[in-house]
């Protein structure tokens, strides 16, 4: 579904991506984590068409992006943090959204309603609470019923039930045979969600793993525990 191959860009003498390789497919929710810095939201932009990286290839479907756009009505995008204009109201803002997509497709307004968005309506975007401005963000990323789903950080700011409401709905779109991309520094809520981790630092994929091999490998049932031994043991072996 999406490849990259040999993926490099500096921003000025910083090198943000180290020669990436990844291939990641359909039906699978993959956890792109890692330490700030570590080249996550730059690669995550380059797939968006947001940044051009300086060498390298990125393929949407066995067809190369570059100076491509319609690839990216495929994808839904939720950003960590949405900006909107502040004088105008929820409905406001998804009616211009549904007005630039110009779509005559089924719209999917399960998380419109599971948050229950339509009562506040009438709310101007900036009135709202960061969760609040989160549910847009969700309901808007799923809303043209994409092939790709793109969360970054996408519970941050949620309260308990909201979180709940969006990891079944993550839950249900990976069934329809969906690729989903999370970036999260909350390990323990991607639990019930994913089947693959790319590690990434400084740059460069440190690993990519299906979940279940990296809970074999390491003899974990939890991811985040899994992970920790798996960067314990790489620095003991550097310090050797």
């Amino acid at each position: 579904m999406i490849s990259i191959k040999d993926l490099n860009k500096k921003f000025g003498k910083l090198d943000v991506l180290k020669s990436v390789d990844l291939t990641c497919n359909k039906g699978e929710c993959i956890a792109l984590i890692g330490p700030n810095g570590c080249g996550k939201t730059t690669l995550i932009k380059s797939v968006l068409g947001m940044v051009v990286p300086d060498k390298g290839m990125i393929s949407f479907d066995g067809k190369s992006i570059q100076n491509e756009y319609q690839y990216r009505e495929r994808i839904g995008y939720m950003p960590q943090i949405g900006r909107y204009p502040d004088n105008m109201t929820i409905g406001q803002v998804i009616t211009m959204i549904k007005q630039i997509r110009n779509t005559n497709q089924e719209l999917d307004e399960d998380l419109l309603k599971a948050f229950q968005l339509e009562k506040m309506f009438n709310k101007q975007m900036r009135t709202l609470s960061g969760g609040t401005t989160q549910k847009v963000s969700a309901t808007l990323a799923f809303l043209f019923n994409p092939d790709v789903l793109i969360l970054d950080e996408p519970t941050a700011g949620l309260d308990p039930l909201a979180s709940e409401i969006l990891k079944e709905k993550i839950i249900q779109e990976k069934k329809k045979g969906k690729l989903i991309l999370i970036t999260s520094h909350l390990l323990s809520e991607l639990d019930d969600l994913i089947t693959e981790l790319i590690f990434m630092q400084d740059g460069k994929v440190f690993f990519h793993k299906k979940v279940d091999d990296l809970k074999l490998e390491t003899n974990e049932h939890k991811i985040s525990k899994a992970v920790a031994k798996i960067l314990k043991s790489a620095k003991n072996e550097q310090d050797n």
